[in-house]
């Protein structure tokens, strides 16, 4: 039944975007854009060895496609959110966005003036004091000087930078630079403000001010903001929309919850394949593993993003011979906040078959906040030396782990681990107001 409601909560909330954005004009489109470049691969040192190149067909580089057939729409007032691995293609398609580079096939099309805020303090000169660079960098990003006056005041108030105006940019700590490069690009009067990885400038204080910040841009319908993040905690705070690129394709575009998951998703199989080609290229056991257990691995039954209503099912495949007693430990690390959560004992899962096995288990979530966890699993068998102990026979490790995500919509705050349903603090008297506080807009 819960399920049910969240769903009609998500249902009801699509209604609502579609009415508040959807039908807005659209401000920037792209249709069918492609984009590669030429790699080099073998330069040729003088005339002769590039004939002899040319005789060979030897081009000295190779083409990468970077996009493949992008499509997608910008409707005015949407913080729209762009996601995807390193490599995917993001950065490329923000510079054909910005027009720092031009499509090979397709086009895109921007009605509005676009500010793009694409690598930090590009344009600014070490020599100039931060007062001329603004008017630098805004005379870079297209406006004029009657423009640039009419915001300076804004620019500099928002960097808190006023006594530090007329220094050489040179002077300036790196905090100081970021701060005056960003309070540039989003105090800059554009329609359409287009950020890169940018919301972990400056230090905590600023970082919070930026953060007003966006909260406010937000509920402007005039102001449309394009964001390209690593954080997805970024994108379900801030944005209406957003889309996943991988491999230089569009593989999800809505609401950002689904995004934000399908982008979580692809780092864990990433991270999964990374550590079976480390194993592969060891060659012999895997690390953990040994002759007298040579597979020992916990999996997941289901790979998806899980939240705390649902209860969490796997298996360890083992493959043990040995006579004699033996046990698996299951022990569960929290990734994120560190520390090991949960851990069965050395002497609780007695296996009662050798051999080659697979043994399935669950675990409910209840308990738990939004977090990233591993389960790493290790066969023991008794200690000659001490009937209360097990010694470790070999551990599940790394590709062999198994590495599961908690995002619950439900959940207000992920800083702790235990949700509320796990564990209260109550007052011994009536002299304290418990106020239940609102999920986090």
């Amino acid at each position: 039944m819960e399920g049910k409601i969240v769903r009609d909560e998500r249902e009801v909330a699509a209604e609502q975007f579609q009415r508040n954005y959807l039908q807005a004009p659209v401000v920037l489109s792209a249709e069918h854009v492609s984009k590669s470049f030429k790699l080099p691969t073998e330069q040729a040192t003088g005339l002769k060895q590039a004939v002899i190149n040319w005789t060979r067909g030897i081009k000295g580089y190779k083409m990468q496609q970077v996009l493949k057939d992008i499509s997608f729409e910008v409707h005015q007032g949407e913080f729209f959110g762009i996601v995807g691995r390193n490599g995917g293609g993001k950065s490329t398609l923000l510079k054909l966005i910005s027009q720092i580079y031009y499509p090979e096939n397709g086009s895109i099309n921007v009605k509005g003036k676009l500010v793009p805020f694409i690598e930090l303090g590009v344009g600014f000169n070490p020599e100039l004091t931060g007062r001329e660079n603004v008017y630098l960098n805004g005379a870079l990003l297209g406006f004029t000087t009657e423009q640039i006056d009419a915001m300076y005041d804004d620019i500099v108030s928002f960097a808190e930078l006023e006594e530090f105006m007329d220094q050489k940019l040179k002077n300036y700590s790196s905090g100081m630079q970021v701060r005056l490069a960003f309070s540039v690009a989003i105090k800059a009067q554009g329609d359409i403000l287009v950020l890169d990885e940018v919301l972990a400038v400056g230090d905590e204080a600023f970082q919070r001010k930026c953060s007003d910040f966006f909260a406010e841009i937000k509920k402007d319908p005039s102001k449309t903001v394009i964001l390209v993040t690593h954080d997805m905690g970024s994108v379900k705070k801030y944005c209406t929309r957003a889309m996943m690129i991988a491999d230089g394709e569009v593989v999800a575009i809505g609401d950002p919850e689904s995004v934000s998951q399908k982008y979580t998703l692809a780092n864990l199989e990433a991270e999964q394949k990374l550590e079976e080609e480390r194993q592969e290229a060891r060659g012999g056991y895997a690390n953990g593993l040994n002759e007298r257990c040579p597979l020992l691995r916990t999996v997941p039954v289901e790979q998806k993003v899980y939240t705390s209503r649902d209860v969490f099912r796997f298996y360890v495949e083992y493959e043990f011979n040995e006579p004699g007693d033996f046990y698996l430990a299951i022990a569960l690390h929290d990734i994120r906040r560190g520390g090991i959560t949960y851990d069965t004992g050395a002497k609780v899962l007695r296996m009662k078959k050798h051999g080659h096995q697979k043994v399935y288990f669950e675990m409910p979530l209840n308990l738990f906040n939004d977090g990233e966890f591993r389960l790493i699993t290790s066969l023991r068998t008794p200690s000659p030396t001490d009937p209360n102990f097990a010694d470790q026979v070999a551990v599940a490790i790394e590709g062999n782990a198994c590495t599961f995500v908690i995002r619950d919509p439900e959940c207000r705050d992920s800083y702790a681990l235990l949700n509320d349903s796990a564990l209260r603090i109550h007052p011994e008297r009536d002299d304290v107001e418990i106020v239940t506080p609102k999920k986090s807009a």
